[in-house]
């Protein structure tokens, strides 16, 4: 093994901050291919400049590459790009054979059946969260989170979930990285960083009120994923005139700690194959409480690896 991968493999934290020999060409076209959000998204160099915070001629010769790869399309009559065959077919490719996001979003509704709220699965690319998966009641009001959506680490439970999950020196170096890269977001994850690594210590959950809108509350649970290597949410937003910071401790939390279980299960369990797991008969646990003869499969035996989850199921202090 050579001394970069030996690097990546003690970090262990899905994080690149902080270190010198990352190739900036390369992680410069992830900025441009991050600016599309949607396979619709239509982008002129001028606007994906402003989103990446790149100069207008390093876009120019990127998009030009990444067109050529057919990563981007150029539409000669707006003079705009969009994703290209073949970021598609990577995605496609990459997520072919998957029964994880079925059994996710299966898990996350049943929770949102019963708490009016956006219950997301995310996982963390930069310096944002994106909804891998998510789920709402018909009579939901004011969250229109959606799969992909984009969100700021600093303007969500989940990302400040996520920070508090880290190892303290990996949160450093994150810190260190937001700080230059996307200076407004660092001086609100500083400055509740320690009360979330408290509540998350103590609770297993962090809230965070008002950061995404002041009309918005939010609670957010980490949990270890062997696949990616890093630390993935799982999230609720709620409105604030419904859900203040006590009843989300005391009715809000409690679900999303037995959410956490079952998900967790889900994804300690998807290294090794998920679309192999299971003829049998097992049953799995659903979110309240009660339990579900599997359908499509059982889940796999539940593993719990974060300090966090020292106190189990249902024994979380409200």
């Amino acid at each position: 093994m050579g001394r970069r991968s030996e690097r990546l493999c003690k970090r262990g934290q899905g994080d690149i901050a902080g270190e010198g020999d990352v190739i900036q060409v390369v992680s410069r076209a992830f900025d441009v291919l991050r600016c599309f959000e949607g396979a619709d998204t239509r982008l002129g160099n001028l606007e994906i400049s402003n989103r990446c915070g790149l100069p207008r001629s390093t876009v120019s010769r990127l998009t030009h590459t990444l067109t050529r790869m057919g990563q981007l399309v150029y539409l000669p009559r707006d003079q705009k790009y969009r994703i290209g065959p073949s970021a598609v077919a990577m995605s496609t490719a990459m997520m072919r054979g998957l029964q994880l996001r079925n059994l996710i979003r299966a898990r996350l509704q049943e929770v949102a059946d019963q708490i009016p709220g956006t219950v997301g699965f995310l996982i963390p690319d930069r310096f944002h969260l994106v909804y891998f998966e998510y789920a709402r009641a018909a009579h939901t009001l004011g969250l229109h989170s959606t799969t992909g959506s984009r969100i700021a680490m600093s303007r969500s439970a989940g990302g400040h979930a996520y920070l508090a999950a880290l190892q303290p020196e990996a949160a450093n170096a994150f810190l260190t990285e937001i700080e230059r890269e996307e200076p407004e977001q660092a001086p609100v994850l500083r400055e509740r960083l320690e009360a979330s690594r408290t509540m998350l210590r103590e609770r297993g959950y962090v809230i965070s009120c008002g950061v995404f809108s002041p009309h918005v509350n939010g609670v957010a649970v980490p949990m270890w994923s062997p696949q990616y290597q890093t630390h993935v949410v799982v999230n609720i937003g709620l409105l604030g005139a419904m859900y203040d910071e006590q009843r989300i401790h005391d009715e809000v939390a409690p679900a999303l700690l037995r959410l956490k279980g079952v998900i967790d299960a889900l994804v300690q369990n998807a290294e090794s194959g998920l679309v192999a797991v299971g003829q049998g008969a097992a049953k799995r646990a659903r979110p309240d409480g009660k339990s579900l003869q599997a359908t499509r499969r059982p889940a796999p035996s539940h593993s719990l690896t974060m300090s966090d989850t020292r106190r189990r199921q249902g024994q979380a202090p409200a």
